[in-house]
């Protein structure tokens, strides 16, 4: 009954993790030029997390989530609004 539950913990985190980065993007990009690919990445890895979670079970929950979010804020630098501000920071 844990796994499961933690599990579940976990999936609900990369839902809201992965909502939350469709949200960003959308109101700073707008319709025209949203990151699709970048959100496939995002659900993808979400997917490769969730299911080793549920394959080894002493994999922490901690460490799932920590490393989704990670990857999530990985997946966030390299969209364009991000290199963008960047570049005008470094100029």
């Amino acid at each position: 009954m844990k796994k499961i539950m933690q599990t579940m913990l976990l999936t609900a985190f990369v839902i809201f993790a992965t909502a939350s980065f469709c949200f960003a993007e959308y109101t700073v990009t707008g319709n025209g030029e949203f990151p699709f690919f970048h959100l496939g990445c995002l659900i993808i890895g979400g997917l490769i997390i969730v299911s080793l979670k549920k394959k080894y079970s002493k994999l922490y929950l901690s460490e799932a989530i920590g490393s989704f979010a990670l990857y999530a804020v990985l997946v966030a630098i390299f969209t364009a609004p991000v290199v963008d501000a960047l570049k005008n920071l470094i100029n």
